[in-house]
């Protein structure tokens, strides 16, 4: 080799070595394939010489480990980033840097960076990347078989259900015994068309409604029928037990998060969507849109301007399109026109024309405070699809908590 090919190798060398590892922290630990062999790949063909690690944490486990990291000086350059209070909380304790005017995030509209900014929407710390879409699959196979439409009304609802239950079917592929799914994925979103979706969740923050007026007390009582049509044994089903019955053909509806595809299309199973029937034919619709991920910049990140050239990246077109149909479900929240491939999330996506969007109710504000209203809800949502908790039991009891939650804040 000649002394100028030396020369230039040695430049070479010491660029990448003085580039060093970017290094992602996420929950997204099933992603781990794709961010290695897709998406890192795919920035790298464009920097050259930035190295980009993507190591995620067990999802129960990653806001505990994440937090000691970011303590200790131990946290990865980028954070991925849950919305609203969690991020938010990191911010304040100066663990997630300022990212107003940095590149990229002018691709994302306004309502799209709600989830990841101060309380006055002066300060945004971190980059939106998609959110997840909620409603309901449906088995094809035993809905053609049994002559059934996806249900557009609460009352086609219920009468598919007790066709289905007659044919021997489980109706709803369902279980408590996580309880997360009976917030998140249930009262959230059955409840979104009772209470109108933002006008009724920016209600209950400003304190010009409470959870025991008819409109959220409706949500619960809509679930309490569901008991009949959930399985024997439902109390004790885990979600991958209700996802495991839906995929083998044993039951015939499953309440979902768009995140659920995935799994369903790996088991090869002929499956549609559709949103969550509104009361009378004809009403304005409205679907859980819920922003789910974003990205920060950890303030002692140790490759901080490789940090900010990959955050950047996060905000193209290319990123972009590249998201949102290879992690099927999670829908980009860029400003960027996106063709979705997967048939299913795009169905699911479509919804977005005709209904409004709104996020999980007590996501932003609500749960402050203890007792958590979170962790609440879960509880009663699950009593009371067990028949164990009465409606306007379930409102009273999260009405009092936030209650007190309140006084606590003031």
């Amino acid at each position: 080799m000649s002394v100028r090919n030396l020369l230039l190798a040695s430049l070479l060398t010491a660029g990448t070595a003085q580039a060093g590892t970017v290094t992602i922290e996420s929950w997204r630990v099933d992603d781990k394939t794709l961010w290695e062999d897709v998406l890192i790949p795919a920035f790298q063909k464009k920097n050259p010489g930035i190295q980009v690690k993507f190591a995620p944490t067990a999802p129960t486990e990653y806001d505990s480990s994440l937090t000691a990291r970011l303590t200790g000086g131990t946290a990865g350059d980028l954070i991925t980033c849950r919305p609203f209070d969690k991020s938010l909380d990191l911010f304040k304790k100066g663990q997630l840097e300022k990212l107003d005017g940095k590149a990229g995030m002018e691709n994302f509209p306004a309502s799209s960076k709600v989830a990841w900014q101060t309380d006055d929407g002066k300060s945004a710390y971190c980059m939106p990347m998609a959110s997840v879409i909620h409603g309901f699959f449906y088995n094809k196979k035993i809905f053609k078989d049994l002559n059934l439409q996806a249900p557009k009304t609460q009352a086609d609802f219920f009468a598919a259900l007790e066709a289905i239950k007659k044919s021997g079917k489980t109706p709803i592929a369902l279980g408590t015994a996580d309880q997360w799914e009976s917030n998140q994925i249930v009262f959230t979103s059955v409840g979104a068309n009772n209470w109108k979706g933002e006008e009724g969740r920016k209600a209950l923050i400003a304190g010009k409604a409470k959870f025991t007026d008819p409109q959220y007390v409706a949500a619960w009582e809509q679930m309490a029928k569901w008991t009949p049509y959930m399985g024997k044994g439902a109390s004790a089903q885990t979600y991958a037990d209700s996802q495991n019955l839906f995929a083998m053909g044993k039951a015939a509806i499953y309440p979902a998060g768009s995140w659920d595809i995935a799994y369903f299309n790996q088991q090869g199973l002929d499956f549609g969507a559709f949103p969550t029937p509104v009361a009378k034919a004809g009403e304005q619709c409205y679907i859980s849109d819920h922003t789910d991920i974003g990205m920060g910049v950890n303030p002692k990140a140790k490759n901080k301007a490789e940090a900010y050239k990959f955050l950047a990246w996060l905000g193209s077109q290319e990123f972009a399109d590249l998201y949102t149909n290879k992690v099927t479900g999670f829908f980009s929240l860029s400003n960027h026109l996106i063709s979705v491939k997967d048939p299913v999330a795009k169905q699911m996506l479509d919804w977005r024309k005709t209904c409004k969007s709104t996020i999980r109710l007590n996501a932003q504000i609500l749960n402050r405070g203890e007792p958590a209203m979170e962790n609440a809800l879960w509880n009663v949502s699950s009593q009371v699809l067990n028949g164990k908790m009465a409606p306007k039991d379930a409102a009273a009891q999260i009405q009092a908590g936030f209650e007190k939650s309140r006084a606590q804040a003031k």
